[in-house]
């Protein structure tokens, strides 16, 4: 397209010159023809006619009077500028808004002159003709050009969606090489064999991966249940000593509640949500069992529940462990973090789309950057004195991922924490 705008271009540049070199010629000749022939006869019948044609004017005189003119030369020394002038007695002059070319010859020896005007934009009539029809058919090339390209890029580009359908296709679940045959263009090849050796590793991390969880849940959990074991036998054998076993009981058992919530964010996978088992279940009843579950622990700190629950079933489509696990993470972290003799708000409202379920607890306000870090793994925010392991909001966030729901972590009314849980119905 470039190319072909330069070459218009030069196409109009030519013509415009050679135009200019045509015309004036003509008017060279019918100066010629005025000078020396009797316009009277013949030749002025010719003359008429050429400055016809190229709408040219034209007067000839002496120094006493005007021999002959055009009938439409009207040029008034008072209404016209000469804005330029060459050696060879042609020039331009501006009359009456518009621009003309003229010429000015003289035969000495019949001490005659004559003068020729033409106006300029007579000259490119033709010119802008022409110069039309080039571009259109050039813009015709261009279209053509274009439907030809557009063709064959889409013949190719074919090949790269096809590549790309089956690179989108692949997931943890089908990590084998793209086959070489279904690209043809060679330029791809090299970026195919990179991709397949990126597959190759990626099925190699993740078998890995899930090794090393099969390893780390068998080789850690064995121990950490003999441990607790032989602590039991220590303190049925040495009764007066048992209060000194109980921290240690109490590590063991930390270990053990931070291997299994390991193992349980190793096992949630937010691509198989479509895989999940799931039934119908009442989140109120849920709620109160998980109340139940957690009732010695609540009575051992004083803590009181003011529930603002629905008097009719609500009824969602979830899997019910999980579920079940989400809410008791909530409600243990609400205890955890509670003051002794605190209250704990639990609201549950239905709606035609989703049901939210909000725990709040009191505490002493929390700042922003720890709101936004909730739900990090192992993250715990600083200067507090409960045990934990910093992964319980995290099993909460994965668990309401694999249900399309969302949770959400704010400041509390009541001085602590607010999280707000929305499950599609």
């Amino acid at each position: 397209m470039i190319a072909g705008g330069m070459a218009l271009l030069l196409f109009a540049v030519i013509s415009v010159y050679q135009t200019m070199q045509l015309q004036d010629e003509i008017m060279d000749e019918i100066a010629d023809m005025l000078l020396r022939t009797d316009v009277t006869q013949t030749s002025g019948q010719q003359i008429d006619e050429l400055s016809d044609e190229f709408d040219i004017q034209y007067r000839l005189g002496n120094t006493q009077q005007v021999l002959t003119q055009s009938t439409d030369f009207h040029l008034e020394p008072q209404h016209y500028t000469l804005l330029a002038a060459t050696k060879d007695d042609y020039g331009l002059i501006w009359q009456q808004g518009q621009l003309w070319r003229s010429y000015a010859g003289e035969d000495e020896q019949a001490q005659m002159q004559v003068l020729i005007l033409q106006p300029l934009g007579e000259r490119f009539k033709d010119v802008l003709q022409h110069f039309t029809g080039y571009a259109c058919i050039l813009i015709l090339v261009w279209l053509i050009q274009w439907l030809i390209l557009h063709v064959l890029i889409k013949h190719q580009f074919r090949v790269i969606r096809q590549l790309s359908a089956e690179i989108s296709e692949k997931n943890a679940d089908d990590l084998s090489p793209i086959q070489a045959g279904a690209v043809e263009l060679k330029e791809l090849q090299p970026m195919l064999r990179q991709l397949n050796r990126l597959l190759q590793r990626l099925e190699q991390s993740l078998q890995a991966e899930q090794r090393f969880t099969a390893d780390a849940s068998h080789e850690l959990r064995s121990p950490l249940s003999a441990i607790q074991l032989r602590l039991q036998l220590l303190q049925r054998k040495y009764p007066e000593r048992a209060s000194e076993f109980v921290p240690m009981q109490q590590d063991v058992s930390r270990g053990i509640q931070i291997l299994e919530n390991l193992l349980l964010l190793a096992r949630l996978d937010p691509e198989h949500a479509e895989n999940l088992p799931k039934t119908h279940l009442d989140l109120q009843e849920i709620l109160q069992e998980v109340i139940q579950a957690l009732g010695l622990f609540a009575r051992e700190k004083q803590i009181g529940f003011q529930l603002d629950t629905l008097e009719h079933p609500c009824m969602i489509l979830a899997n019910r462990q999980l579920v079940f696990t989400c809410i008791r993470n909530l409600m243990d972290n609400a205890i955890r973090y509670s003051a002794v003799q605190g209250q704990i708000y639990i609201g549950l409202k239905q709606q035609q789309a989703e049901v939210e379920l909000v725990i709040e607890n009191e505490g002493q306000g929390l700042d922003a950057d720890i709101l936004q870090r909730l739900g990090e793994r192992f993250y715990r925010a600083l200067g507090t004195r409960t045990q934990g392991s910093g992964l319980g909001l995290s099993i909460c966030k994965k668990i309401v991922e694999l249900h399309q729901g969302k949770i959400i972590f704010a400041q509390s009314e009541y001085g602590g924490l607010k999280v707000k849980l929305q499950l599609p119905v």
